[in-house]
């Protein structure tokens, strides 16, 4: 909204047209993010605690977590909020890339908000049943798949990170890669969000490593020195990452352990499907297996301890998800989420070497 209100004055002044740029409007969409979390979440804290909007003890989870029972939760609202809004303010509206993206926002977010709701009221940490909670996730996930696949010039070619040259055509098949993805980032995201900052930490990392993809694969000329597709308007996403990552990092300074918020459903599962529709709208689906890593490993161990316990009657690991396993083994929590964050690092790192190891 700002953006059309500013940038037209530069007829007049030619200070207002910095606002042209993607570059500038990003860091606006992360310092206007960060204030609304700063701003919204102590509020938020406050009123969680006068309605008793806490969490409950939960039986999948170690012993030691009893000690967080009483949190307030469903602080994945501040972040939708403040990703959101300065979205609406600095980028360019007309772009079906950034309602897509937000549709996939809101659209989990609100599959999150009821679990979470749910949840609250049952007690007993139980919220929507497993099987409509996931028919939801690929109904929404197939209502935006169809918006990007349905876009003027967006071509169906599945990329592969380090080889320039393979990029088959899947037709409408990448459709059901589209929801897959989006479902997939979704859920890991759900199920690495169970300590102390653990979830939000390889978000930034993998928001801040689409901040650069996306901004790249939208201006023309990296695209062509790169050898990376050239998604003509993907660039404006740059500033929606851009606000993701202002409203993580206001969330980290409250989720960071002990947490005072937690993200909740509200929070994972809006923000997996997000970065999941970015991956797949950049051409980078494969690049998010690597960059969001932590996001894999964590849904891999619970797929291994299911499918184990079926098949042989026994558990690989001691708790899953993995994260579980650790504590269990006596990890302190805050050195397993410092540990997995240096992971996400490391893997953002790789992701980035792609560009040029075609």
């Amino acid at each position: 909204m700002l953006y059309y209100l500013l940038y037209p004055l530069h007829a007049k002044l030619s200070v207002f047209n910095v606002f042209r740029y993607i570059t500038f409007r990003t860091v606006l969409a992360i310092l206007s993010a960060l204030i609304i979390s700063f701003l919204l979440t102590p509020l938020l804290i406050r009123k969680l605690n006068e309605w008793r909007i806490k969490t409950e003890k939960r039986e999948d989870v170690p012993e030691r977590h009893e000690a967080k029972r009483g949190t307030p939760t469903m602080g994945g609202f501040v972040i939708l909020v403040a990703t959101i809004i300065p979205t609406l303010l600095w980028a360019d509206l007309k772009n079906d890339y950034i309602w897509a993206v937000t549709a996939a926002l809101m659209l989990f977010g609100a599959i999150g908000f009821v679990d979470d709701v749910k949840k609250l009221r049952n007690r007993n940490g139980k919220g929507v049943p497993g099987r409509t909670k996931f028919l939801l996730e690929i109904l929404f996930a197939l209502i935006v798949s169809v918006i990007i696949y349905s876009e003027s010039g967006f071509l169906p070619q599945l990329t592969v990170p380090f080889f320039k040259n393979v990029a088959p055509n899947l037709g409408v098949f990448y459709i059901l890669l589209c929801v897959l993805t989006i479902v997939g980032s979704s859920n890991g995201v759900n199920l690495t969000d169970g300590l102390d900052g653990l979830a939000i930490g390889p978000v930034l990392t993998v928001s801040a490593t689409f901040v650069l993809f996306a901004y790249l694969a939208g201006n023309v000329k990296f695209a062509q020195y790169l050898q990376i597709f050239y998604v003509k308007g993907a660039g404006e996403l740059t500033i929606l990452c851009g606000a993701m990552l202002g409203a993580g990092l206001g969330f980290l300074w409250y989720n960071a352990h002990p947490a005072e918020l937690f993200m909740g459903d509200t929070g994972s599962l809006s923000l997996g499907a997000a970065l999941g529709t970015i991956a797949v709208i950049i051409k980078q689906e494969i690049l998010l297996v690597i960059v969001g890593g932590i996001f894999v490993i964590e849904t891999l161990s619970v797929i291994i301890q299911v499918v184990s316990f079926k098949c042989r009657g026994k558990r690989v690991f001691k708790m899953a998800p993995i994260h579980h396993h650790f504590e269990l083994k006596g990890w302190n929590e805050a050195k397993i989420v410092t540990r997995f964050w240096i992971v996400s690092v490391i893997l953002g790192l790789i992701a980035i070497t792609t560009l040029k190891l075609r």
